[in-house]
């Protein structure tokens, strides 16, 4: 058996901090966007289970998707932090440059 063969991997990142700042601004939208089509996906299911389904069905349903918008608001509140983060950063850089 041979050793595996590890590429040259150089660990050197170069990026501004405003690029940096960008990134991470871009990473909450895209996880917003993700959130958005996760409360959509739960309101289309609950149309669906409007439709057909008996009262015991329908609470299972609620309670399923409770759960689910419950984790949609834990992670709302995440992304309002780091976005909180960025914000100081970018204010930070604002004041550098007026410096």
């Amino acid at each position: 058996m041979g050793m595996p063969n590890i590429p040259d991997i150089k660990p050197d990142i170069d990026i501004t901090r405003e690029e940096v700042i960008n990134l991470l601004l871009a990473s909450i939208a895209l996880e917003e966007l993700g959130l958005a089509h996760i409360i959509n996906a739960e309101g289309e299911k609950l149309q669906k289970g409007m439709e057909c389904a008996s009262f015991e069905e329908l609470l299972e349903l609620n309670k399923s998707v409770k759960k689910n918008l419950e984790a949609v608001i834990k992670k709302e509140m995440l992304l309002q932090f780091k976005l909180e983060n960025v914000m100081e950063l970018t204010d930070k850089e604002k004041k550098k440059k007026h410096c």
